[in-house]
């Protein structure tokens, strides 16, 4: 008959530490796990950005969230050439305005028709994509600012009643 016996240490005598294994690193490679965990880092911004626009979107049909003029055109205009074509398309009113008409009036920034309507369908691209909104609508062939940037723009410019200009 044998006996089973276990082997007792000595209590000072140290063990050797039980081997881990490769880490996920070593088992995919460091540019396979760096790009990993850059998709998943992306997935959870992906997931704070659509709850920040559920978010907003419930402070704006509760009224309790306005878009300044500031902040749009902030987020819509990259340069002073879209601000200037921003500025002409307000002033233009609900009927509209050419691109080309615009084009003529902006002479020191050597643009086309098409130039201005390129620049025009990029800051509805990025409002839109940050805000939901668009900042101008196509009438016809002419393009005018949507209603929502005449509310923005009327809360500002007309303190009094909407459409009624105040006099200082």
């Amino acid at each position: 008959m044998a006996e089973h016996s276990e082997q007792v240490l000595p209590s000072g005598a140290a063990q050797k530490p039980r081997k881990k294994g490769r880490t996920m690193e070593q088992k995919v490679g460091r540019l396979k796990y760096n790009q990993i965990l850059l998709k998943r880092v992306l997935d959870r911004l992906d997931h704070l950005d659509q709850k920040a626009d559920i978010i907003i979107n419930g402070l704006k049909g509760a009224g309790y969230f306005y878009f300044s003029v500031p902040m749009i055109q902030r987020i819509a205009c990259s340069d002073e050439v879209d601000l200037e074509i921003l500025e002409r398309v307000y002033t233009a009113g609900s009927a509209g305005v050419f691109p080309k008409v615009i084009a003529a009036e902006l002479p020191e920034y050597h643009l086309e028709h098409y130039h201005v309507s390129r620049r025009i369908q990029r800051m509805n691209k990025r409002l839109e994509r940050e805000t939901g909104e668009k900042l101008f609508e196509k009438r016809g062939w002419k393009w005018a600012l949507t209603s929502f940037a005449f509310e923005t723009w009327g809360d500002t410019r007309f303190p009094g009643k909407k459409g009624e200009e105040v006099s200082e």
